[in-house]
């Protein structure tokens, strides 16, 4: 059996492969591999580690001369037409529940370095422009505010869980069906799309990226927000329409933003977002540990080795590609 990465995996990835008799081979060119490489590696294969790398029909109807799975090493599976998967008998999987923590600490970081300016008074002292005036570039007190949470899933949840811990804060939410578990747990309260807009001081993104979430902040929600609010996004860059994001911290429509995802990724150096002062950018650095690369590399092996062995994934995406 021989599989292929998309891009570098960990390294217990690795081990686990070489453990089973399986041979591995990576892309290690400094650009990401296009479709037309992809195409012309794909019948070497049996399966393949998905990391960020596009697979739509066609790809994927040629892949189902030969390749048994598709393994991300990612919670989020939108970059893959998984109907067509489904409809081409390829089984596909995600990396869920492993990267929650490391996740959620990232939003929560976002979260503390937005409502300070941080990054702001970082490029500052950078710039020896270290003195100020007393009432200058002030940021704002997170203790007793409300945080709404859009997507309250295992990540949403965990952000909500310390924000209440350090600074209890409020804590509504949006999601497509109630959560009353969290309800009880955090004193959270359920409210509609227009409600959370309205009455959210922080508003943290976890909600996957779906045609009915695609580019929902746009400038008609951030005109619904509190004038002193602050969006943070680490789920997927294209829930926030951008163009508009900027106008509304342009002209303090809204008071800040904190991104780990962008539309698109990489973000151009150029992108005027960061040149605001109420903005802090980090590079998809959500599940960036040691301990989380490593488990999602473990899990998305053995989904993989599942699925060559005829057996079905631990995290299957499109279950029912295994119903008769």
């Amino acid at each position: 059996m021989k599989v292929f990465a998309t891009r570098k995996v960990p390294k217990i990835t690795r081990e686990l492969l070489e453990q089973n008799q399986i041979e591995l081979d990576e892309w290690h060119e400094n650009h990401s591999i296009t479709k037309h490489e992809l195409m012309e590696l794909i019948p070497g294969y049996d399966g393949i580690f998905v990391m960020s790398t596009q697979f739509d029909r066609e790809i994927i109807e040629f892949s189902s001369k030969n390749i048994k799975a598709l393994s991300l090493l990612s919670v989020g599976f939108e970059n893959v037409d998984v109907k067509a998967a489904t409809e081409f008998g390829i089984p596909v999987s995600n990396t869920p529940d492993v990267l929650s923590e490391s996740t959620a600490d990232i939003a929560f970081l976002l979260m503390q370095n937005v409502a300070r300016k941080a990054f702001f008074n970082y490029k500052r002292v950078l710039d020896g422009n270290w003195k100020r005036e007393f009432n200058d570039h002030l940021g704002f007190d997170l203790s007793g505010k409300t945080l709404g949470v859009f997507g309250l899933g295992r990540i949403g949840f965990v952000t909500a869980k310390r924000s209440k811990a350090a600074f209890d804060m409020n804590i509504i939410y949006h999601n497509r069906s109630r959560n009353e578990e969290v309800e009880n747990e955090l004193n959270a309260k359920y409210v509609s799309f227009d409600e959370l807009l309205a009455q959210s001081d922080v508003i943290s993104i976890h909600s996957a990226l779906t045609p009915e979430t695609e580019m929902i902040f746009n400038k008609d929600a951030f005109q619904k927000m509190k004038n002193s609010a602050v969006i943070i996004n680490t789920s997927r860059g294209k829930v926030i329409d951008e163009k508009a994001l900027y106008e509304a911290l342009k002209s303090g429509k809204i008071w800040g933003a904190g991104l780990d995802v962008t539309d698109p990724e990489p973000m151009s150096a150029d992108n005027p977002l960061l040149a605001l002062e109420n903005v802090a950018v980090l590079p998809h650095i959500g599940s960036a540990t040691k301990e989380t690369r490593t488990a999602m590399g473990k899990l998305a092996v053995e989904n993989m080795i599942l699925a060559l062995n005829g057996k079905r994934m631990k995290t299957p995406v499109n279950p029912e590609v295994y119903e008769d």
